[in-house]
Formats: structure tokens, sequence, C-alpha cells
């Protein structure tokens, strides 16, 4: 074989993998939504893990038929961000407001919180004159740190993952729409690192959960980097979570652990007490768990977020797109994926995505 047609061969390979990391990667997003959302604000009990187990089972079996898990805000966004990079060949971030606009008004019954349905409003009212104030003003000017930014940011990781300082320019201006306190916009960063890092991981060679977290918080010490003067307890904030993560990872599962999970890195809907969950439960579930019986894991890294209770949805949402990334759509069992509202046109979505971003100049 000629050297220029195995190269030809190689980058058709290559080529394959990434649109079918794309593609998982949005769909684990929805997925982890999707079946997130039932249990949204439960404390989970051993019993009720148990349920948990038999639901997923159910889902899987070839015979189960049911309505479809409905999707959240999580998607819905998601869902903008995508097309918002799929139609400008520029990020235009007046058009991605109202995209989030006109979406949340054509079906305002999806989960979102009061505090970003009255952005939406005052961006409305506004006419879109100053897409960042209605958001800057919230909670007497100091911003929301929810994890809005975060649950939404798969598309623009996918899209720049070559483009590392300009993906993280577009993730910022995209996360301060809603969300500008620091605490928010860093944990919307760290997801979307987080998503471009496992993108570009071998799927057949399994990761080091010790040298990923470092990765992260090596990238994370540039983002939190603040002057030696300033004494703001904020300055370092994911990178110690990224070292509880990895500590965590290191010890023995016992019944205990997921409340150590929970106290030391939440299941709340702030960015800061859910990014690093997700990004724990992603990295965990790569091993086997003795309370999910499964050998699939991308459905046991859902499961699994699932099963720490809280703001479930999302937290299923950032680890699936994380697993997706990572793992590619042939370890997505299609009979759970057809469960998810909106399975197809996510497919379709990611496929276009990818479509728009070929041929981008590397950084």
């Amino acid at each position: 074989m000629s050297p220029v047609l195995k190269n030809i061969i190689m980058a058709t390979l290559e080529s394959s993998l990434l649109k079918s990391k794309f593609r998982a990667c949005l769909l684990g997003s929805s997925i982890g939504d999707c079946f997130g959302s039932p249990y949204e604000g439960d404390i989970i009990t051993s019993g009720e893990k148990i349920i948990i187990q038999r639901y997923f089972d159910k889902l899987e079996d070839p015979n189960f038929k049911g309505p479809y898990k409905q999707y959240t805000d999580d998607t819905a966004m998601m869902k903008s961000v995508a097309k918002f990079l799929i139609d400008k060949p520029e990020p235009d971030y007046k058009f991605l407001a109202k995209l989030f606009v006109t979406e949340y008004f054509k079906d305002p019954k999806r989960g979102y919180g009061q505090n970003v349905v009255e952005v939406f409003h005052k961006l409305k009212n506004s006419k879109f004159d100053d897409i960042f104030k209605p958001a800057n003003e919230q909670f007497l000017g100091s911003g929301s740190y929810g994890n809005g930014g975060a649950m939404r940011v798969a598309p623009i990781a996918l899209y720049f993952y070559n483009k590392y300082n300009y993906m993280l320019e577009v993730a910022t201006n995209a996360t301060k729409i809603t969300h500008t306190n620091i605490l928010g916009i860093n944990g919307a960063l760290l997801q979307c690192i987080a998503i471009s890092q496992a993108l570009l991981c071998d799927p057949e060679t399994k990761i080091d959960p010790k040298v990923f977290c470092n990765q992260l918080c090596d990238k994370m010490k540039e983002i939190e980097k603040v002057d030696e003067d300033d004494l703001d307890a904020t300055q370092n904030a994911y990178q110690e979570k990224l070292k509880i993560v990895e500590n965590l990872l290191e010890k023995k599962h016992d019944d205990k652990l997921d409340e150590e999970v929970i106290l030391h890195l939440g299941h709340g809907i702030s960015a800061y007490e859910s990014v690093p969950t997700a990004i724990y439960c992603f990295l965990k579930a790569q091993n086997e768990i003795p309370t999910i019986d499964t050998g699939n894991a991308f459905r046991r890294t859902i499961q699994y977020a699932i099963t720490l209770g809280g703001d479930t949805d999302t937290i299923a949402c950032m680890a699936g797109a994380l697993a997706g990334a990572y793992l590619g759509e042939e370890a997505i069992n299609p009979i759970l994926a057809k469960q998810c509202e909106l399975n197809k046109e996510i497919l379709e979505l990611a496929d276009n995505l990818f479509s728009a971003r070929e041929g981008l100049p590397i950084e």
C-alpha cells in the first residue's frame, strides 16, 4: 500500500471515530438529562438504587414499550448552542441569546429555573440591546453561579476541540448570557475542557483517572490564576475540587463512599457542586461499580450519576456528555437511546455540527 493511500485511509478512520464521538457526546448529554429528570431532587436510598437498577434493565429490554423520557432545559439549551455554531460562521452571541429566548417561549415547561426565566424576559423586553446586562444584574450584581452554562457547553467543546483558546473564549461568552458569577463561568469552562480532553482520548485505551485529573488541574490553574494579593476564596476552587475527585477515586467502594462524594463534591444546582461530581462519575464508571450491574461503561456512568441524587438530570447530562465524547456511539445501547425524546434529532444535530466544523484550521 502506498504511503499516500495509507494516510487517506487513516484520515478517514480518524474522521469516522470523531463523528461517532460527536454523536455520542450530544446523545449522552440528552440521555443523562432524560433519564435523570424523574429523580431530580431525590435523596437516593440503598433500596432506591435497586429500583434504579431495575429501571435501567427495563429500558434496555427490546420488548419494553413506554412513552419517551422527556428532556428538560438542559437539552433544550444545548440544542440552541449547537444551532448557534452550525448556522453562523463566526460566533454571534446575540443570535445565541435569541435562540435561547425563542426556545424558551416556544416550550417553557421544560424545567427552566426562575432566575434564567427572568433573564429571558428581560432580554426579550429590551430587544436584546445588551445581551449580558440581565444576567449581570442578578443577585445584586454578583451573577448566578448555577450549572446552566456547564450543562449546555458540549457543542462548543466539540466544535473547537482543536482551537483551545478560542474554545474557552466562546464558552465564556456563551455562559455569560445567563451566568456571570466566576464560579458559574469557570464551572462551564471545566466541563468544556473535560469534554474536549475526553474527546481526544483513545476509547480503546483505558483512561488513567490520575492523569486525567492532573491535566484538568493544570488547565484550571491557568484559568483560576489571580493576583497574589487577591484573597478571594474562589481563586483555586475547581483545582481543589479536582484534588478531591482524585482522592475519592482512590478509595475502595463501600456503603459510605457515596455519602462522602455528596458531602465533599456535592450534588446541587451550583456549578461548584455538580461539575466536579459529573467528572467523578465519568471516571469512576470506567471501572466496575459493585452496586451497579452492567458491563457497559456508558450506562454505568449515567446510572451512577443518578444514584447520587440531587440535581440528577444535569449531573447525569454532564457525565453522559463526557462518557460519550470518550467512548463513541458504539458504546451506547441503541435500545436505551430510543427511549429518549428527540433521540433522532439529537443525532442529526451532532452530524450537522460535525459537518460544520470540518475544515476549521488548527490553532
